[in-house]
């Protein structure tokens, strides 16, 4: 059902049944690309894994895809928000932003994994999404390049870390002790 001026809200987003995968960004729908690569598949399987075994019996938790992240809610009901993403990876650390439906709040790190359909979302629009939904840190993984790209929140402004190929080992700012071993995940 359309909305007058053109804006869905996360009501509206659990009321469809049509079996396709969208997002909304301040209200605005944005269909997911059809079923990922392999190699994107290979990646986030790589990478949830090592996040899943370094997190186990730790306060956080790490989620993947379809799985919803609903942002900017600020005490707000179903129908008055406006922000609903499924990132690649979601870590959170805090359990009272856990509910049957996803997560309620804005997780502490978010990792996108780049296809050739959402460069555009992932680098521009979602970048100043979690920017001022507070994410601490965002990666952006190329899988093609094999690259990551970190952006750490200082304040309130997302700050620019490096770029990381298959060399090199990263340390996860927000979770002390994890480092993930490119050349593991690149495999």
């Amino acid at each position: 059902m359309a909305i007058p001026n053109g804006k869905y809200t996360y009501a509206d987003y659990r009321a469809w049944n049509d079996g396709e995968r969208v997002e909304l960004i301040d209200g605005e729908i944005f269909n997911m690309s059809p079923a990922s690569s392999r190699r994107h598949q290979e990646v986030l399987r790589e990478l949830s894994t090592a996040f899943s075994v370094f997190l186990r019996e730790r306060e956080c938790e790490v989620f993947f895809a379809p799985f919803d992240v609903r942002l900017l809610v600020d005490n707000k009901q179903d129908d008055e928000i406006n922000n609903v993403v499924q990132p690649d990876l979601s870590i959170v650390c805090d359990q009272e932003k856990l509910d049957d439906k996803g997560c309620n709040g804005s997780p502490d790190m978010i990792i996108e994994i780049l296809s050739p359909s959402s460069v555009k979302l992932d680098r521009w629009k979602k970048y100043h999404l979690y920017q001022k939904a507070g994410i601490k840190e965002y990666w952006l993984i190329d899988p093609v390049n094999e690259s990551v790209e970190i952006h750490l929140l200082v304040g309130d402004q997302y700050k620019f870390q490096g770029v990381f190929t298959k060399d090199d080992t990263i340390s996860v700012n927000i979770i002390t002790g994890l480092k993930v071993v490119l050349n593991q995940i690149f495999v």
